[in-house]
């Protein structure tokens, strides 16, 4: 499996995970809302379909936080064979709303002394 893009690398997280189920157990759970909502609620979704969709081997969601500053972010889950008969599970969440770059480059303490002008 691949990790995450290059470009939100910085901006994401990702976990790997050995599932003793089968790839298309793990594909059913994550593509049928009803069994997604068990773990995943759809009140964490900006929208309820994936905005990406490669069957039986990745779905990616767009969600967006439910307090302010109501960031957005992906989550995307890949899965595998892993071999003994169950799933490799990768999951990345990339926070990916374009005013983190601008959060990004102002520090809220640039430790330096504030300049002083002659009175």
């Amino acid at each position: 499996m691949s990790d995450a893009e290059p470009d939100a690398a910085e901006t994401s997280i990702a976990g790997d995970y050995e599932l003793d189920a089968p790839p298309h157990k793990v594909w059913r759970a994550l593509h049928t809302p009803e069994l997604r909502e068990i773990w995943l609620p759809g009140s964490a979704l900006a929208e309820p379909d994936a905005i990406t969709v490669i069957p039986g081997k990745e779905l990616r969601f767009r969600m967006r936080d439910d307090a302010p500053p109501f960031l957005e972010s992906t989550v995307t889950f890949r899965i595998a064979p892993n071999g003994t008969g169950g799933t490799r599970l990768r999951v990345i969440h990339a926070l990916t709303d374009p005013r983190f770059d601008r959060m990004t480059w102002a520090a809220s303490n640039t430790n330096t002394q504030p300049l002083m002008r002659a009175a």
